[in-house]
């Protein structure tokens, strides 16, 4: 029997988690209708690392004061630092608490987070959110010198990308002349490093990454650079914004364009409403736009972009617009609709999922999800999530699987879709879950997670570290069971990067001052898949690579490549911006 969707949770199913000494709990909903809420001090989204030790744990002196390429950002006067997810999703260890997807065991929240420093949350689970009706049907996400293959070859640093145009001079470009010396026979070596442009005292983003065949594409504070992906050499000049950039389409579309959202001027108050579309194998601009302004209480000072075929969705913070991203027509407008319904948050690829706030402030407030025609904006489903439960994050869109969570009940839920919006399963799987996950400010950042992905039945989940060490879970969504689990090689936490060709393609975290990182992969099918090992970091630039604590990564015939995706603006060093790995 399935719970009907508009009624509260019923109770009887899993188990609440004990939360430990946390800081108190506390999940703000989207802002509601009378206004988001004000900027806080500084710029950008900050995501503050764990306590614990885990997947994502706090390596020594993440905030310290000593500045630096080899050291983390500092958290004083920089944005909104997003607090961990301490825990992650737990298994239930009995009892009884509330469900609102009747017929399905609950997953409570392993513990707290600050209620005026997080927006967001930092885990994900699979579960059933009462069954919509409909029929099954699974669906299937400086340059240094090149060197030699001589264990021993070292590479000199050469100028930093740009000094750009920040409050200060930068300070001394870091020493990367070692970072290839003492190499081991079957280590790759560092193929080059880049360092940031300097960026302001308040900080600024460096978001994406691209990589195609010939270039290695990166945003950093009003710049883009591409690199050569083999020797590290510039492949066009930078283009340059007016503003900062605050927000730019994750993935490329099939000719290798995206779109860049950036400030039209310096104030703390900028709006993030000058589109830029640009061709990442030339580097040229092609069409550009202006967002318009939302009704009253609908920000622009915090947007997503997203990409669903040949459309661009643009989200504000109550509201969001669609483009044709060949030639930046405006297509439609998603607004306000039914019980008061304000589009909070959108996720696109796969295909274009919104996520809404409805009746906020009475007592009758809930989310909903809506899949939305890319062409039309017209809903093709709609989905009311339980009162009391709040869609945080998407894990993956094809299939569709959704992370919430219930700020009174203090647990935490994955639910799985079918391509009709009807419910599909829900993780019933014991062990605590860490995906590296960040969010919006004035709208939800659907798609802020990595470290998990997903195939047409499968969720690969990475569990929280013990020891140093994790595992990554393979999630049967048919029925939310486990199907096998693979540990990390190393001492360090493993995360899915992507699937690929019937593997998982999974990143080795580097320890810090120890061992490098690693590039494995393994089968998706089998009982006790064989992880092989594809890349192998040197140890002797593990120091550097455990440095990137807020990252994008990704690994593309055969080269590894890791970004930062947060500037400090501190000037007692350069900051670092990319390294690239290969053999």
């Amino acid at each position: 029997m399935t719970q009907p969707p508009n009624q509260p949770p019923q109770g009887g199913f899993g188990a609440p988690q004990n939360p430990g000494p946390q800081q108190p709990y506390g999940y703000p909903q989207t802002p509601p209708p009378q206004g988001p809420p004000a900027p806080g001090p500084g710029y950008g989204y900050p995501q503050q690392p764990p306590a614990a030790s885990g997947p994502y744990a706090q390596q020594p002196g993440p905030y310290a004061p000593q500045p630096g390429p080899y050291t983390p950002p500092p958290q004083p006067g920089y944005g909104y630092p997003q607090g961990p997810y301490p825990g992650g999703p737990t298994a239930p260890s009995g009892g009884g608490s509330k469900n609102p997807f009747k017929g399905r065991p609950a997953l409570a929240v392993g513990a707290a987070v600050a209620a005026l420093l997080v927006i967001g949350g930092t885990v994900f689970a699979v579960t059933n959110l009462g069954d919509g009706g409909g029929t099954k049907e699974p669906v299937a996400k400086e340059s240094a010198s090149k060197g030699t293959d001589d264990p021993k070859a070292s590479s000199s640093p050469s100028a930093p990308v740009n000094p750009g145009d920040g409050s200060g001079g930068g300070g001394e470009d870091l020493d990367i002349s070692d970072l290839n010396e003492g190499r081991k026979a079957g280590e790759a070596k560092v193929l080059w490093y880049k360092s940031a442009p300097d960026a302001p005292g308040s900080g600024a983003d460096a978001p994406g990454l691209w990589v195609t065949d010939k270039v290695a594409v990166k945003a950093a504070y009003k710049q883009l650079f591409a690199f050569d992906v083999e020797s590290g050499d510039p492949a066009w000049d930078p283009v340059e914004f007016e503003g900062k950039i605050c927000a730019v389409t994750p993935r490329a579309t099939a000719d290798g364009r995206i779109v860049v959202a950036a400030k039209q001027g310096g104030g703390s108050d900028a709006e993030c409403d000058q589109l830029q579309q640009i061709d990442l194998n030339t580097g040229k601009k092609g069409w550009s736009a202006e967002l318009e302004e939302g009704a009253l209480f609908d920000s622009n000072i915090s947007v997503g972009l997203s990409v669903t075929g040949d459309t661009l969705m643009v989200g504000r913070s109550q509201s969001g617009t669609a483009y044709d991203v060949d030639t930046g027509k405006k297509l439609w407008d998603k607004k306000e609709y039914g019980q008061a319904c304000y589009p909070g948050g959108f996720a696109g690829g796969a295909r274009l999922v919104a996520v809404s706030s409805c009746a906020v402030t009475t007592d009758k407030e809930h989310d909903e999800v809506q899949e939305l025609d890319p062409k039309t904006g017209k809903a093709k489903w709609t989905r009311k999530i339980p009162k009391g439960w709040r869609v945080d994050h998407v894990y993956a869109l094809n299939p569709l699987v959704l992370y919430l969570t219930n700020e009174d009940e203090k647990k935490w839920n994955i639910s799985a879709f079918e391509a009709d919006g009807s419910t599909r399963s829900q993780l019933d799987i014991k062990g605590s879950f860490k995906p590296d996950c960040d969010t919006g400010i004035l709208s939800r950042n659907l798609q802020g997670c990595s470290g998990v992905a997903a195939d047409a039945d499968t969720l690969y989940l990475p569990t929280e570290a013990k020891d140093d060490a994790n595992e990554i879970v393979a999630v049967d969504l048919p029925t939310g069971k486990e199907k096998w689990r693979v540990t990390s090689p190393a001492d360090a936490a493993m995360s899915a990067v992507r699937v690929e060709n019937s593997r998982v393609i999974a990143y080795v975290e580097s320890t810090y001052g120890g061992e490098g990182g690693q590039i494995v992969s393994f089968p998706t099918t089998g009982s006790k898949p064989k992880v092989t090992k594809l890349l192998q970091m040197p140890d002797s630039a593990a120091k550097i690579e455990s440095s990137f604590y807020s990252k994008a990564i990704d690994y593309v015939d055969g080269r590894f490549y890791i970004s930062t995706t947060l500037l400090t603006g501190v000037d007692d060093a350069k900051e670092k911006l990319m390294l690239a790995y290969g053999k």
